[in-house]
């Protein structure tokens, strides 16, 4: 199998596996127990927030675990709404963030706010000045993601938080895509909520995190319970998938320069061998060292997922989110009906070598040679 899907999900290192596997054979106690096996289960939870936390440059109790990075988007949004209540209805997202974002305010706009969308270049870009503009009096939020998840393309966040600085409204980023992909910490983004997942970096799926800042004041939890999380997010904690993110972290963290080299020469390998197949486009900017983005104008994505899944190889047509439906992120880009329609997403992890580029380079010339376009 030649998998090049990582940004949809990566397979989790024995290491990690076996961090998880102690925890539910011998570590399995609730860390609301107040005999051993509890204590040092919940010594575990603490070990793991700081692990985490570390990663970022930000303190342990800034750090709440959530199951994933819907939950985290979710949450931080309707936390910054609910705490600039008094400031205004109005949010300022891009049309091009991931549906875990958009799916929610388009929910915030049935329940009465205002939305602004700001539309990338045709190459999906985002600038901070579009973003800021359209900020108003009465905006209480700002969701902007750190990478684009189809398109690679890395969003302005720290120009975005300087130019918030002297306003009332909170800004979210969701930088699943970008934890541990490109350098970062909390106080490099400025960000007030920073959403993460595990399963993007070789952690286990059903855990994320969600990085509070200090401008962050009194977050409501979506939830209500036995107060665990310190109270803003109740219900026993996952114990062993907390210690499976935490190893995932420290794994890449060991090699993270390494990692992030490996990436860079991956995606810029692709790119020159692709770049021999006639006719094929490359679509975003590909500043995330990990996602590319090209299309066979005329040939339908879905259907180059489906020959390449037969010949071992597998990708994304677009967004493994979007279930065979058209992508926003490419509309939101203003690409032809024919461009947008024959795009997929390659994307790269550690574990990815030349020789599954050179498989993948080769099935897409096959598929253009032997396939009739049908647009």
């Amino acid at each position: 199998m030649h998998y090049l899907d990582h940004a949809a999900t990566t397979p989790v290192p024995e290491e990690v596996a076996r961090a998880m596997l102690a925890v539910l054979t011998e570590r399995f106690g609730n860390p609301s127990a107040q005999y051993a096996l509890g204590r040092e289960a919940k010594a575990l939870v603490d070990q793991s927030r700081s692990t985490l936390a570390g990663s970022l440059g930000a303190r342990p109790e800034q750090v709440v675990f959530t199951s994933c990075g819907t939950e985290g988007d979710n949450w931080a949004i309707r936390a910054a709404l609910c705490q600039n209540r008094r400031v205004g209805k109005h949010i300022v997202t891009t049309a091009v963030e991931h549906s875990a974002v958009l799916q929610c305010v388009k929910q915030l706009e049935r329940e009465g706010y205002a939305v602004s969308y700001v539309k990338p270049d045709r190459e999906g870009r985002i600038t901070a000045r579009s973003v800021l503009e359209a900020v108003r009096e009465d905006t209480a939020l700002v969701s902007v993601m750190l990478v684009n998840n189809e398109t690679g393309a890395v969003f302005p966040v720290p120009e975005i938080a300087a130019g918030l600085k002297n306003r009332p409204a909170l800004l979210h980023t969701d930088a699943v895509q970008g934890f541990l992909k490109i350098p970062f910490t909390v106080k490099s983004l400025g960000a007030d909520y920073v959403t993460l997942s595990a399963h993007k970096i070789g952690g286990p799926k059903g855990i994320g995190a969600l990085y509070i800042g200090g401008r962050a004041k009194n977050t409501l939890p979506l939830l209500y319970g036995g107060g665990q999380e310190n109270g803003l997010r109740p219900g026993t904690e996952a114990t062993a998938q907390m210690a499976g993110f935490a190893r995932a972290v420290e794994l890449r963290l060991e090699r993270q320069e390494e990692i992030a080299a490996h990436l860079a020469a991956c995606r810029d390998y692709a790119r020159e061998r692709l770049s021999a197949i006639p006719e094929l486009r490359f679509v975003g900017p590909a500043d995330a060292p990990h996602i590319l983005s090209v299309s066979l104008p005329g040939y339908p994505s879905q259907n180059i997922v489906n020959d390449l899944d037969g010949r071992g190889i597998c990708i994304s047509a677009g967004s493994a989110c979007h279930r065979g439906r058209a992508s926003h992120v490419l509309t939101a880009m203003g690409l032809d009906k024919r461009t947008a329609a024959g795009t997929v997403r390659v994307s790269f992890g550690p574990e990815t070598s030349f020789g599954d580029i050179d498989a993948l380079a080769d099935a897409l010339l096959e598929h253009k040679n032997t396939r009739f376009p049908m647009l």
